[in-house]
């Protein structure tokens, strides 16, 4: 019996490819990790970032740091000034109002575009989403509640196949949740929002676009003045502080 055996080839990583991939491992790393000191309120609005401080932190070198400041300077989450280093992007209850309008235009637009593609197994995940976010520890309660709700309409928005769109949206979440201190702008109401995603649901796997649009609309409605009620409460406090 004759075995037939394949010359094994050793494939060499060029080292200069190496060190690079290395490198940018790092600076994902370090961007990941600032993003969650965003998110988690460890690093505040209008505050002075320290290469350094994050460096120690993040148990790095500064070079991945600053390389992650610089991409997040292109999101608009912070910014460099002269001489003087990067510094996270100031409030503005502008900005925050325009951020829901735009959410709300994208995210009603897409609907036409969801309903051509929407299917049973794509019903299935947002239902399955859906049914995941109502199980929520106590600990960390809002800022899972958060990570819940951008979940949902990135995953109603992605059944469009619009990736531009899906990439706005994105971004948009970012603002809110990474800059705005998320968890005080996502106030509770009487009634739970989570209600809504069920009907929007229902009115997509129906076709209806005229409810779904209705839906939508009073969704952004509510959460909209949710959140301005809570940045101007808290933008209230401050003031008075000092």
């Amino acid at each position: 019996m004759t075995i037939n055996s394949k010359k094994v080839t050793t494939v060499h990583m060029n080292p200069t490819k190496k060190k690079s991939s290395i490198k940018s491992g790092l600076t994902q790393q370090a961007y990941e990790g600032i993003r969650r000191m965003l998110f988690y309120n460890e690093i505040v609005p209008g505050q002075k970032v320290s290469y350094r401080e994050l460096a120690e932190k993040l148990n790095m070198s500064l070079t991945p740091v600053i390389q992650a400041l610089k991409r997040l300077d292109h999101q608009g989450l912070v910014h460099h000034e002269t001489n003087r280093g990067y510094y996270t992007e100031p409030m503005s209850v502008q900005e925050v109002e325009e951020i829901y309008e735009l959410r709300e235009l994208i995210e009603i637009s897409l609907l036409p575009a969801i309903m051509d593609n929407i299917n049973n197994a794509t019903l299935k995940q947002l239902r399955q989403i859906l049914s995941d976010s109502l199980v929520i520890p106590k600990k960390d309660y809002l800022n899972q509640k958060l990570l819940n709700d951008r979940k949902f309409h990135l995953a109603v928005a992605s059944v469009s196949g619009r990736r531009t769109q899906l990439q706005m949206l994105e971004h948009l979440f970012d603002l809110l949740y990474l800059k705005y201190l998320g968890s005080l702008l996502f106030v509770a109401s009487e009634k739970p929002i989570g209600y809504m995603h069920e009907d929007l649901i229902s009115a997509l796997e129906n076709r209806d676009l005229k409810k779904s649009r209705q839906i939508m609309k009073t969704h952004f409605r509510i959460i909209k003045g949710h959140a301005l009620k809570a940045f101007n409460n808290l933008m209230a406090r401050k003031n008075k502080k000092t």
